[in-house]
């Protein structure tokens, strides 16, 4: 390349970074009109129609920001390379819905089953929806893919374990006569979950790393080539240039987290729509990004990072989730409910049942996919009908 060519390319480059943080420029840009002229814009000023747009137009801006906050993660993945760069993405995520659900728990009128119909769609959106599409999709395209299973197994049984002890057995404990907990059931709890996953997390990170990693491929499939980096997330910069985007990426989700709570509960009650959409709509908001990014490597035959997205989307909503939520109702007394109804027990009972059948063995096949969108097809049936 010529000296005279280095300028036009370089002008280039900078033009396709811009274009490339394009999220992060509408997020700040939004953030800053709804704490400026946007403060006046409460469900109770505007009419239906208005908030409906509002609502649209800033669920389109966090999904956005979301998808930018994965681009980054995607990157830091192949510096760090696996596990830690689906641990970044999913933590990163996960830390919309928490941000959410603890806004709406701290403001406005109390709602104290919602972080328990949060968790619940997100287990079902992952271990039926994101799983059975992955396991479908690969299957068609490559008849069977193989995984690690014991990364699948440690994934699950953690899952089995911390699922059932927050969402059914407050069912059936007596201490209270709802599906609350006591404060010493809910203390105890929140520490366990909490330290049972930081256990995951050193397993998943130090002690058994090559659990989550493809088996299948060396250490040169899994890198990648510079083509297919280019191809799913870009160029790529440095990695300070990530972790800071990254962040910056993730602020304004966090910041646009309580106008999006108010207007979500403003059209439940205005549409006489079931209190577990609020649910649906903030898991497929923290979702949708890994979902679409699991999706793409089923298709590329590359079923393990698939897992560790959906099984650590899953395993994160409950590690970081529930000990948050017990611990703000805990702190200001806000009323929590975590105990699913029977039907809803039923179909977790039995989705975390078929989850340990598909992953009980590689490869996987297309029968246990379609089993599992027939349990989420099931799931969004009960909404509705229940």
């Amino acid at each position: 390349m010529s000296a005279s060519d280095k300028p036009a390319t370089t002008a280039i480059g900078l033009v396709r970074d811009l274009r490339a943080e394009l999220p992060v420029l509408a997020g700040f840009a939004t953030t800053a009109v709804f704490f400026t002229v946007g403060k006046a814009w409460t469900p109770g000023t505007v009419g239906l129609a208005a908030a409906t747009a509002i609502f649209i137009w800033l669920f389109a801006v966090m999904i956005w920001c979301a998808f930018g906050v994965v681009r980054h993660a995607e990157a830091l993945a192949h510096h760090l390379g696996e596990p830690l760069g689906t641990l970044i993405l999913t933590i990163a995520v996960i830390s919309i819905e928490v941000t959410i659900m603890a806004t709406v728990m701290l403001s406005g009128g109390p709602n104290p089953t919602l972080p328990r119909d949060t968790v619940f769609a997100v287990l079902m959106i992952v271990l039926n929806g994101m799983i059975g599409l992955s396991v479908v999709v690969g299957a068609l395209r490559h008849r069977q893919q193989q995984y690690n299973l014991q990364g699948a197994v440690a994934f699950l049984a953690v899952i089995s374990c911390l699922s059932l002890i927050a969402l059914v057995l407050p069912d059936f404990t007596t201490s209270t006569k709802d599906q609350s907990l006591t404060p010493l059931q809910a203390m105890v709890f929140c520490v366990l979950i909490a330290l049972l996953y930081a256990g995951f997390l050193t397993i998943q990170t130090v002690r058994h790393r090559a659990f989550f990693a493809d088996a299948a491929s060396d250490e040169a499939a899994a890198a990648g080539s510079a083509a297919d980096r280019h191809a799913q997330h870009g160029r790529v910069h440095s990695l300070g240039y990530h972790a800071v985007m990254l962040v910056m990426t993730l602020l304004p989700v966090v910041l646009l987290a309580h106008p999006l709570a108010r207007l979500l509960d403003h059209g439940i009650e205005e549409l006489h729509a079931p209190t577990a959409l609020g649910g649906i709509v903030i898991a497929i908001l923290v979702l949708s990004p890994e979902g679409l990014t699991a999706y793409r490597a089923a298709r590329r035959n590359k079923l393990q990072r698939a897992v560790n997205l959906s099984l650590g989307s899953a395993l994160s909503t409950i590690g970081l989730t529930i000990p948050t939520m017990l611990a703000i109702s805990l702190y200001t007394g806000v009323p929590l409910e975590l105990g699913l109804p029977p039907a809803e027990a039923m179909l977790l009972v039995l989705t975390l049942f078929i989850a340990n059948m598909t992953f009980s063995g590689a490869p996987t096949n297309i029968l246990l996919g379609g089993v599992h969108l027939v349990l989420f097809a099931t799931f969004i049936l009960l909404v509705f009908n229940p």
